[in-house]
């Protein structure tokens, strides 16, 4: 007697999986997707993973990183005549981070470093102000602003932020104690960290990176229509911006 119901449970398992089974299989298609079980239940996980789920992600941003020093004036002109366009154009689907150091060169004195920067102290002093620009902001949209202010202007970096700071809202105050204390010093040091670690390492600048990866072919669009490069990279629905062009191009050598 315990056989036989231990029997007719099994079957009455059973048929109530296949039930649950057909039941979902006997829908249109479209729901097989719906979920991973029901997938697996009606043979169709590879098919929904590769026709259904994957379209449903979020298409990943373009990562651009730029290395740069403040004074270069090809830099400058990247910045200014390139990238900030670019940025305003395909923001949208662009990861866009600043490294300003460029070509400096640093050693460590005590408890602190001193830089050498290719154009000089001032550069120095400009690398820094945006360096603690970028931290202290944090948001791209209110920083780069700033950023591509001061360097679209000749005078000394301090007197392109304190003017640049009336145009774009940011803690000017914060920003400068940051660029002359120990806090912007080590941050610094943290932008030539990065930059020292670039592989292979930057024989120039301004120096790209698309997706972390920086070849003399990926230079060459960026610096030629970076609009172009970040439309082709990118996965997902392109922006109207992407059949714009915009040209520029200059290099400072390390």
């Amino acid at each position: 007697m315990a056989s036989y119901l231990h029997a007719a449970a099994f079957a009455f398992c059973l048929i109530s999986s296949i039930s649950y089974t057909h039941g979902y299989c006997n829908l249109p298609s479209k729901f097989w997707c719906s979920s991973a079980e029901i997938a697996l239940k009606c043979g169709v996980y590879e098919q929904c993973k590769r026709n259904e789920w994957s379209l449903q992600r979020d298409p990943e941003l373009v990562n651009i990183t730029l290395y740069y020093e403040s004074l270069c004036p090809d830099c400058k002109n990247f910045i200014t005549k390139m990238l900030y366009p670019s940025w305003q154009k395909v923001g949208s689907i662009m990861n866009l981070k600043l490294v300003p150091y460029g070509n400096a060169q640093e050693k460590q004195v005590g408890d602190h470093w001193e830089f050498n920067c290719q154009h000089g102290k001032e550069e120095c002093v400009g690398n820094i102000i945006e360096t603690c620009a970028i931290v202290i902001v944090q948001k791209i949209s209110v920083y780069f602003p700033f950023i591509n202010c001061m360097e679209s202007s000749a005078a000394r970096p301090e007197d392109s932020a304190k003017v640049c700071a009336k145009r774009f809202p940011v803690p000017l105050d914060q920003i400068l104690k940051c660029s002359n204390s120990s806090m912007g010093n080590s941050l610094e040091h943290q932008m030539a960290v990065q930059t020292d670690a670039l592989v292979p390492s930057h024989q120039y600048v301004p120096w790209v990176t698309l997706n972390g990866v920086h070849t003399e072919e990926i230079e060459k669009e960026a610096e030629a229509d970076l609009v172009k490069l970040v439309c082709d990279t990118y996965k997902g629905t392109k922006p109207p911006a992407c059949s714009q062009d915009n040209k520029s191009q200059g290099r400072c050598m390390a």
